[in-house]
């Protein structure tokens, strides 16, 4: 059964959008830039999503009561497991406190996994 929920649309119906003509293989080269140029969006998109976690955390915006925590909330209304979403707002909350990689994240040089590495 597809999921009715419009912010989360089915990938099926969206893969085509962004695919080339079958006809008009791209370069390798072209493939690698795109692949490459993406995957900065993401890690900025992924640190503009990590930033308002933070304020909806400061701002206790998931406490309306039954919600056990920010993480709760997360994994509760984005879908995202549980552990998973204990990391997010952790990393969420660390971001203030380390602008340099703050900053990295949010130019899409540095991604979610690499800033939590340990040091």
């Amino acid at each position: 059964m597809a999921d009715s929920n419009p912010a989360c649309p089915d990938p099926a119906s969206t893969a085509h959008a962004a695919s080339p003509p079958a006809s008009l293989p791209l370069p390798i080269a072209e493939l690698e830039a795109q692949i490459t140029e993406l995957a900065g969006h993401l890690n900025a998109a992924n640190h503009r999503w990590l930033v308002l976690i933070a304020e909806f955390d400061r701002r206790e915006g998931w406490a309306d009561g039954s919600t056990r925590s920010c993480a709760h909330w997360l994994s509760w209304k984005c879908g995202v497991d549980l552990g998973a979403a204990r990391e997010k707002v952790r990393v969420a909350r660390a971001l203030d406190a380390l602008p340099k990689i703050s900053a990295a994240m949010a130019g899409g040089e540095l991604s979610n996994r690499v800033s939590c590495q340990p040091l």
